[in-house]
């Protein structure tokens, strides 16, 4: 099995979580400029995330990556990195750099864990992007070809022209993408429309473009199926599926009638991973994105109005973690891989076996509606005054000092229980 990227190479390698990219990329100058950017970044700092150290493994002989004829390089991957196989996730919309492999016939396979997402496509390369504490995510490629010194390649010009949030194109800000567009039947999005899926998303809304195992009563949402493109120009998504039928992708748990399963590792896309992906990825982002706007704003001001920049950029990371916004379950969600229990057993629990990972799928994601990227390296290391305005937030609403609307959906009981578990998990962060 021998397999490289295209020649254009990485010029559209930005989505690793992505339904489509297209419409959102950067003109060839503002992506060169953003480019440059990241650059910058990278050059000033040790990449300390997980590729990075799994390749100083790899390089120092204490990790050797397996390789087989059907998947390459990807279940050694997956091991190496600690990423279960049953996060697999199918999505069938066209995107990345090798997006003439991608259909509903052959959907790309993602998995993931807190800090590392890998992309796999069928005679393809694989795709990584790991969150680095200090400069967000960091995007990767691994050539699918046996040799005794596999190598991560790091992209830093190829990859930010979808991935930059920031509107100035000298000032990059990273982000991870998860939309969901209208994909045709051969999984080009119509219209380029797409939309972000967070926890906020309507249930409605969510995983156009996806495959999605798993049941969830009552409610519909755009996955498992393709869309006839309006004769004239699309208004919106919500707009165009209001009155659609969304019920045949619906409780789907089996795909084998939709393409070849027996290719991928598992036959699932779970919808509970799903659900965990929309949340966590949206943290990350804020988190990032307040960590280059606080940078840039020293950088133009120091002697600026530091406080209220931090209000302004942590308390969205405070309400996040706390979901508030959250998309109500109106019936109970079940996923079909297994996904769910390794997820739980993450932990850390507290000596009563409860933890922030424990799953609650009847109303909402959690049990215990505090997000678990408390415990990540990204949360840990924060820049200081950042860091020190979303804890104090963060007690405050624990503690009942702050029972405003954005956190009325947090019980006595909800604070009593998260504040226990985070009184022997993570002590420091508890009132």
């Amino acid at each position: 099995m021998r397999v490289r990227f295209p020649s254009l190479a990485l010029a559209a390698l930005a989505v690793l979580i992505v339904a489509a990219v297209f419409g959102l990329r950067k003109s060839p100058t503002a992506e060169r400029q953003a480019g440059e950017a990241r650059t910058s970044v990278e050059a000033s700092s040790t990449a300390i995330d997980a590729v990075a150290r799994l390749q100083q493994r790899i390089d120092g002989g204490q990790v050797t990556l397996a390789f087989d004829r059907d998947h390459g390089y990807l279940q050694s991957v997956l091991a190496s990195l600690n990423i279960p196989v049953s996060s697999q996730l199918l999505v069938f919309s066209k995107s990345s750099a090798q997006m003439s492999g991608i259909s509903p016939e052959k959907p790309r396979a993602i998995y993931f864990n807190d800090d590392v997402y890998v992309g796999w496509v069928q005679e393809g390369g694989l795709e990584l992007a790991a969150i680095d504490p200090k400069g967000g995510p960091f995007f990767y490629t691994l050539t699918q070809e046996n040799t005794t010194t596999p190598r991560f390649e790091r992209h830093t010009e190829t990859c930010v022209g979808c991935h930059d949030s920031s509107e100035d194109p000298a000032r990059l800000i990273p982000r991870l993408l998860k939309l969901s567009v209208l994909p045709t039947r051969n999984g080009t999005a119509i219209q380029a429309a797409a939309l972000a899926t967070t926890d906020r998303s309507p249930f409605r809304e969510r995983w156009g473009g996806w495959y999605v195992t798993g049941t969830h009563g009552r409610q519909v949402h755009m996955g498992n199926q393709t869309f006839q493109a309006p004769a004239t120009d699309l208004k919106s998504i919500p707009d165009f599926i209001a009155k659609l039928d969304l019920t045949p992708g619906s409780n789907i748990t089996d795909l084998s009638g939709r393409f070849d399963t027996g290719r991928y590792l598992t036959p699932h896309s779970d919808i509970v991973a799903l659900m965990v992906l929309g949340h966590q990825t949206h943290v990350f982002n804020l988190i990032s994105a307040a960590e280059y706007r606080l940078k840039y704003a020293l950088e133009d001001d120091p002697q600026g109005d530091q406080a209220s920049l931090v209000k302004e950029l942590g308390e969205p990371i405070v309400r996040s973690m706390l979901f508030s916004g959250e998309a109500a379950l109106t019936d109970p969600v079940a996923g079909t891989s297994g996904y769910a229990a390794d997820f739980v057993k993450q932990g850390p629990h507290d000596r009563r076996g409860r933890s922030l990972r424990d799953l609650d799928l009847k109303t909402r994601l959690l049990r215990y509606p505090l997000s678990y990227v408390v415990y990540s390296p990204a949360f840990d290391q924060m820049t200081a005054p950042l860091k020190a305005y979303v804890e104090r937030r963060l007690r405050e609403v624990l503690s009942g000092a702050d029972t405003s609307a954005p956190f009325a959906h947090l019980s006595a009981g909800d604070r009593e229980q998260i504040v226990a578990i985070l009184k022997e998990t993570k002590p420091e962060l508890a009132p």
